[in-house]
């Protein structure tokens, strides 16, 4: 799991319940993507929500999952959460 402490210390991450993110103070949580089927069984992610594009389509579930983190890591994460 990633964390990224800004100047101020904001502390950003891809949520996962693998540290107890709670203890670090207030947490404020937003939707950085939404994975959904689409109407012919295969998977999209759109990554709009942080100003990113749609990625797919996915044979899997679990191949937009990935393809997902992949983009929020390489272009959200470690850049102070701009995509540009």
């Amino acid at each position: 799991m990633q964390l990224v402490v800004d100047p101020t210390g904001v502390v950003r991450c891809l949520y996962d319940e693998a540290l107890p993110l709670a203890d670090f103070g207030r947490l404020t949580i937003a939707r950085g993507s939404h994975v959904e089927p689409t109407v012919t069984g295969d998977w999209t992610a759109d990554l709009s929500p942080v100003g990113g594009p749609w990625l797919g389509p996915f044979a899997t579930r679990s191949a937009a999952l990935t393809a997902e983190r992949e983009w929020l890591e390489a272009h959200w994460l470690g850049h102070g959460g701009n995509t540009d």
